[in-house]
């Protein structure tokens, strides 16, 4: 998770906000300790501390963050989930800021929710 991702949270006083995972990450140049045991600071080389993580065996990696986080990750993305409301606002975060380039992605799922959303995933073809 990105630190922006995380800030409004722990303004709440919710110190761990995925409580329910195994383990839990803020990437984050300004913390210097984790106000929860279960939050990991990463503050140094991010790419390098992501491979090391894909490496290991068990379930997947979840990136929460903005486009700034993305954009320093977009070569460790293996699949993107793209979630659609259905409003029309004009305006917003781009999913990343790595600049523009085609990076070919193949559909595997799509699902509708309830209330018109849609919840898409793509796999990066590689």
């Amino acid at each position: 998770m990105g630190r922006n991702s995380y800030e409004p949270g722990l303004k709440a006083g919710m110190t761990s906000p995925c409580g329910h995972l195994p383990e839990q990450y803020v990437v984050s140049r300004s913390l210097t300790t984790s106000p929860d045991p279960q939050v990991q600071l990463i503050s140094g080389d991010l790419v390098a501390e992501v491979r090391e993580l894909k490496a290991r065996d068990g379930l997947g990696i979840w990136l929460c963050g903005g486009a700034d986080l993305a954009a320093q990750l977009i070569d460790e993305i293996d699949e993107f989930i793209v979630k659609t409301y259905p409003v029309f606002a004009g305006t917003g975060m781009p999913m990343s800021r790595a600049g523009f380039g085609a990076r070919p992605l193949e559909l595997t799922g799509v699902r509708t929710l309830g209330g018109g959303q849609i919840v898409s995933s793509y796999a990066v073809k590689r």
